[in-house]
């Protein structure tokens, strides 16, 4: 293809320039477009389906039927009063947090939300009474697990937590938060507390 110059003649050189040019333009418009392309699938693909998790859909719970014992398996207690206290016994803390490994322990205030996507037991450390170690479930040696100091009881950012409020298969209430990286979805599930059988006389 040949382009005019400025006297009329027909100058390759000046033909080869402009299409140079004009394929850079093209190539640094399409370079921005499929970088942004890139951009937003970087960004929507780091969304995982936990990350915006809105809720249970649960709406029907009362804050007497959320009172009480609640446990997990590794040992945590959280006992929501009737009159709005709480008292908390070795309790992970959610999101990101929980990758450090502490657990907290202490009393505070507890209450029953209902939010679009579910109801919610929003839970707030007042005073903090103890902190200690998770033990990491997966280590190949002692050796191998950072050895870092116990912080201080005021040292730990954390004071609040937010259980969803869900129900099981059984239609009985349970309360979780997730823990860990959002795109995982790892749930840290509390469970109403057993009572312990009567002792046989």
């Amino acid at each position: 293809m040949n382009a005019f110059n400025s006297s009329g003649k027909v100058s390759p050189i000046d033909s080869e320039v402009g299409v140079v040019v004009r394929g850079s333009g093209l190539r640094a418009r399409g370079s921005v477009l499929g970088g942004l392309v890139l951009a937003l699938v970087v960004l929507t693909g780091c969304a995982g389906p936990y990350q915006y998790y809105e809720g249970t859909g649960v709406h029907d719970a009362t804050a007497a039927e959320v009172a009480g014992a609640w446990e997990n398996i590794e040992g945590t207690r959280v006992v929501l009063r009737k009159d709005g206290t709480a008292q908390v016994e070795a309790l992970d803390e959610p999101d990101f947090a929980f990758e450090d490994g502490w657990r907290l322990s202490g009393t505070g205030t507890w209450k029953l939300t209902d939010e679009e996507g579910g109801q919610r037991v929003r839970l707030e450390l007042t005073k903090r009474t103890k902190v200690t170690s998770r033990p990491p479930s997966t280590s190949p040696s002692p050796s191998a697990v950072p050895v870092t100091p116990t912080p201080t009881v005021d040292s730990l950012s954390v004071d609040l937590w937010r259980f969803h409020v869900g129900r099981d298969e059984r239609d009985e209430l349970e309360l979780f938060f997730f823990v860990g990286d959002p795109d995982i979805g790892n749930m840290y599930v509390m469970s109403r507390e057993v009572e312990s059988s009567p002792k046989a006389p």
